[in-house]
């Protein structure tokens, strides 16, 4: 992954407050293709902008976005991160497709420091599996919305923990916030 720096200015701190966005990618099609070159189906297209516009209503400037290289994956930030009022600096990558709760999480502990707040876009179970492990604590009834909805397509998880990515780990954060299109 090439998510080296490249902003000036102040880096944050190894205690500064960091948040990771977890969105899982919206409804797929089953065409006659790979699974890696499925493309969005009819509601996954018409999720995805819905996805990309409670993305612009959480105020927060993605320092960074990881996007899995899956056809799926790139075809939702394309719909969502049109939704946003400035485009974060992407990076397409290809650990994140089928990737385990391990392989997320190394993934993570590689983000530079100056990186404040983090958009993943990726799949499931990772990504569920992801938000549950970071969560030590959560918001209201966010953790259990997300356990009984199973991270459904387009789904968002808001987690926040304080230290350096290379600190995150399983309960490092607060599951903020949990929102799925069709809840």
């Amino acid at each position: 992954m090439s998510v080296a720096s490249s902003s000036e200015g102040t880096t944050p701190g190894p205690t500064e407050s960091r948040r990771i966005v977890l969105l899982r990618h919206a409804k797929a099609d089953w065409p006659q293709v790979s699974d890696h070159d499925r493309p969005l189906a009819e509601r996954g297209r018409a999720d995805a902008p819905v996805a990309g516009r409670r993305l612009a209503a959480l105020d927060v400037t993605f320092d960074l976005a990881l996007c899995s290289t899956a056809a799926r994956t790139r075809e939702t930030w394309k719909l969502a991160v049109a939704e946003l009022p400035t485009r974060p600096r992407t990076v397409y990558e290809e650990r994140l497709y089928e990737a385990s709760l391990g392989e997320l999480i190394a993934v993570l502990n590689e983000t530079p420091d100056d990186v404040k707040d983090l958009l993943l876009i990726g799949h499931n179970p990772g990504v569920h599996a992801l938000a549950d492990a970071l969560a030590g604590k959560a918001q209201g009834d966010a953790l259990a919305r997300m356990n009984r909805g199973g991270f459904p397509t387009a789904a968002i998880a808001v987690v926040s923990f304080t230290g350096s990515w290379k600190s995150v780990e399983h309960g490092v954060g607060s599951l903020d916030d949990f929102w799925a299109p069709h809840e």
